[in-house]
């Protein structure tokens, strides 16, 4: 498959990487050290706070995962039509960045939901094109590599994020079990800051080479969403038809957070934990990328599952709270092993001029099974027990990982 015109192998490097995919991450950086201080502890917020059930913390932990997939896929599609990546990234940056503050007035679950769906629909706006805009800027055989280093800076401002959640909630509550009002409220004041940054340098520092619009598109004709995948290889499909398997049991992370509570840990305890969770996941990122490239993105990819299955074991077993430290560690490197690497899996599937409708597939199938896959683990979780919704996670990601081995070359 020819590698696009906007591939410059030649150019100025920033660490052996393209400007570009640098660049690219260090947005991420920022967006997440954002992210992490503003949403990461929202289900102990809607528990902890809000006083919400588990049924309407499933809802809001699926429907906010799973409110994008239209956009992800409208704007990966218009990406492609345009031959432009580099504005719709910096819209979808732009609505989330807006709607972050407005978390510093939720006082009810309903409100954190609309907000978190805001916040995601710019999510959903940015990340097709942006995904995109990174395959297009390197060539094949570094591909992993640079959607790993993308990973690992993205995942070092989940570090740095979380990092001062724990400094602001050791100050304002120390080792207390529960979330606080005041403290919430001042880890958004700190989230808002790092988001205005991250849109400043996609603005300035961010350079997209001229593109022609895809030929698929020269007739103008309008996107058909009753036919998105015309044009895609069958081994593509079964790759998307596979993921949707995996996803109906890997539902949000809200669960996981509230399981390291249920098994008595405290706030400070949790934030640390998921410091922990994101080292792993970015001490494992390149190393997976640079891995994929050399032994194969399917190989890789079900490691990671295989890895996610023992981990969601773990947590369905779980009886102590140092199980919970170590199985947070597992799930950093599961994330490691298998995030970056999909998105390069993506490329390498799909002609050069479908990679922004590509990405808008993969990650609305990601999005649109997240939300049954929350509403049934809440579901489990209140009717059945803690353990319940991590024991189906464990059973799907083993057969995805068949699945996944038995999709030919």
């Amino acid at each position: 498959m020819a590698e696009p015109s906007t591939v410059d192998t030649s150019g100025k490097r920033i660490w052996g990487f393209n400007p570009n995919v640098f660049f690219l991450g260090i947005v991420s950086m920022l967006t997440d050290v954002s992210t992490e201080l503003i949403f990461t502890l929202v289900p102990l917020f809607l528990a902890n706070v809000l006083k919400a059930p588990f049924t309407a913390i499933g809802l809001v932990g699926g429907l906010s995962e799973s409110a994008d997939p239209i956009f992800r896929l409208f704007s990966g599609w218009l990406s492609d039509k345009i031959g432009k990546r580099k504005p719709l990234t910096v819209l979808g940056y732009g609505i989330s960045t807006l709607a972050k503050p407005f978390m510093y007035l939720a006082s009810n679950w309903g409100m954190v939901l609309v907000i978190r769906f805001s916040e995601r629909i710019g999510k959903g706006m940015r990340t097709s094109p942006r995904d995109a805009l990174i395959a297009d800027s390197v060539s094949a055989e570094e591909r992993g590599r640079s959607f790993g280093f993308h990973r690992a800076l993205d995942t070092s401002g989940s570090v740095l994020g979380l990092t001062i959640a724990a400094i602001i909630i050791y100050l304002l509550q120390g080792g207390e079990l529960q979330l606080s009002l005041k403290t919430y409220q001042w880890l958004v004041v700190a989230g808002v800051v790092p988001a205005v940054l991250s849109v400043l340098v996609l603005v300035t520092l961010v350079h997209e080479k001229e593109r022609s619009p895809s030929p698929i598109d020269s007739s103008g004709s309008r996107l058909s969403l009753n036919k998105p995948t015309t044009g895609f290889s069958p081994r593509f499909k079964l790759f998307l038809a596979i993921l949707a398997v995996f996803t109906l049991g890997n539902s949000s992370d809200f669960f996981v957070i509230l399981r390291a509570q249920n098994l008595g840990a405290p706030l400070i305890h949790i934030v640390l934990m998921l410091v922990l969770f994101n080292i792993t996941y970015a001490v494992t990122s390149l190393p997976a990328g640079i891995l994929s490239d050399r032994l194969g993105r399917r190989w890789v990819i079900a490691m990671g599952w295989s890895i996610y299955a023992l981990v969601y074991l773990g947590f369905a077993a779980a009886s102590s709270l140092w199980q919970v430290w170590v199985l947070f560690a597992g799930y950093g490197i599961y994330y490691g092993m298998e995030k970056g690497v999909a998105r390069a899996f993506v490329a390498d599937l799909v002609p050069v001029e479908r990679r922004g409708t590509a990405y808008g597939l993969y990650h609305g199938i990601v999005s649109l099974t997240l939300l049954p896959a929350s509403l049934l683990a809440g579901w489990l979780w209140q009717t059945i027990g803690p353990p319940a919704p991590f024991y189906l996670g464990a059973g799907l990601a083993f057969l995805a990982m068949l699945g996944l081995l038995a999709l030919r070359e």
